[in-house]
């Protein structure tokens, strides 16, 4: 029993000298934890909605009161006309727009009905679906209190306009989520394992004393992916445009471009992880965890990033996935031009430089 007494105390003493395994322990229970617990909501909160309201009556302003106060929505009272409403909705600062007509008041008090438009962004069609159903309410709440309790004698019918997505078809908001997720797990995994794999095996002193170029050796591990990747696009769009029902808007060169970017951004992630572990099983576990889970999670196509804390937004900035999924929808399901797009890009161009410069300052061309 000393003996075995001793032998558990040299394996505390082992496990406690490991920070890896104390973060994966400790650290990972953890963020699961305040993530699904706290921050991950499928609940749509601090939406942004613009209110134009051409009206300007007393139910009018009793409306916005109750929209203001109610905690699903960030309220811009603003007079928008048609070409501004889409104008608004192309640079994404809004989810939601409801425009009270200039009759509204008079309508409700002499015809005992009113008709209100609720315009939301199609190409998320969850959370659209969601905002138009806490404005619904809204108003049905607000007819019950002229009503005084009883029978409702008059009615607010809320005319509803689906931006990009008149089906509400919920593939949308997912393929550009599923796209970004594919080409981070295959690119960065399959990258980073086949670099390590090359040093386990012994071969990687092969490559380093030919008189190839070390950093041709990480170049040549990366077109490959980078080719199958963009054959791998190709198959995603045939079976999104001919099972799926999904009709590309934009530019098919433009995606394309845009998609060879993110690539390249994944092929440097991997680059870096093959440089930074020393067997394969750390390389999947890194690239798998570090970079499946925020990509889940952090992109806004599964949880929206506004319900989450603010240190959390901030993170999901600095995961190259999430500008890659704004480019999709923007240039895929809306139809924008690169205009639309620059800043995204720009962002991702920058991530790819630095990514793929520290993976370069980082690969050792002399193997321990």
């Amino acid at each position: 029993m000393k003996q075995l007494l001793v032998f558990i105390r040299k394996e505390f003493y082992h496990v406690f000298r490991d920070r890896r395994t104390l973060l994966i322990m400790f650290g990972l229970p953890v963020v699961q934890i305040l993530l699904f617990g706290y921050a991950l909501t499928s609940e749509v909160k601090n939406a942004d909605i613009v209110i134009s309201d051409q009206s300007k009556d007393a139910n009018t302003e009793r409306i916005i009161s109750k929209i203001k106060s109610s905690s699903y929505f960030i309220v811009q009272e603003k007079q928008l006309a048609g070409p501004e409403i889409d104008a608004a909705f192309k640079k994404g600062t809004i989810k939601c727009v409801l425009v009270f007509p200039p009759q509204f008041g008079n309508d409700l008090r002499h015809d005992g009905k009113a008709s209100v438009q609720i315009i939301a962004d199609g190409s998320d069609p969850n959370t659209a679906k969601t905002l138009v159903n806490y404005l619904s309410v809204i108003l049905l709440n607000y007819q019950q209190e002229l009503a005084g309790g009883g029978v409702v004698p008059i009615g607010i019918i809320p005319e509803l306009r689906m931006l990009y997505n008149p089906e509400g078809n919920g593939s949308l908001n997912f393929i550009p989520g599923v796209i970004a997720l594919i080409f981070m797990i295959v690119c960065a995994t399959l990258t980073s394992v086949s670099v390590v794999k090359e040093k386990e095996l012994g071969t990687m002193e092969i490559l380093l004393v030919s008189p190839f170029h070390p950093i041709m050796v990480l170049i040549a591990k990366a077109i490959p992916y980078l080719v199958l990747s963009l054959v791998n696009f190709t198959l995603i769009l045939i079976l999104s445009v001919g099972f799926l029902d999904i009709a590309v808007k934009g530019s098919l060169l433009l995606l394309f471009a845009e998609s060879t970017l993110f690539i390249i951004t994944c092929l440097s992630v991997g680059l870096l992880i093959s440089n930074i572990a020393t067997s394969q099983q750390a390389a999947m576990l890194i690239s798998m965890m570090g970079m499946m889970l925020p990509t889940l999670l952090l992109t806004g196509f599964m949880y929206p990033l506004e319900n989450m804390p603010v240190p959390l937004q901030l993170v999901a900035n600095v995961v190259p996935s999430r500008w890659y999924y704004l480019i999709v929808k923007a240039v895929m399901l809306k139809g924008l031009g690169f205009s639309a797009v620059w800043r995204e890009t720009l962002v991702l161009a920058g991530m790819t430089v630095a990514l793929l410069s520290l993976a370069l300052l980082k690969f050792k061309t002399r193997l321990e």
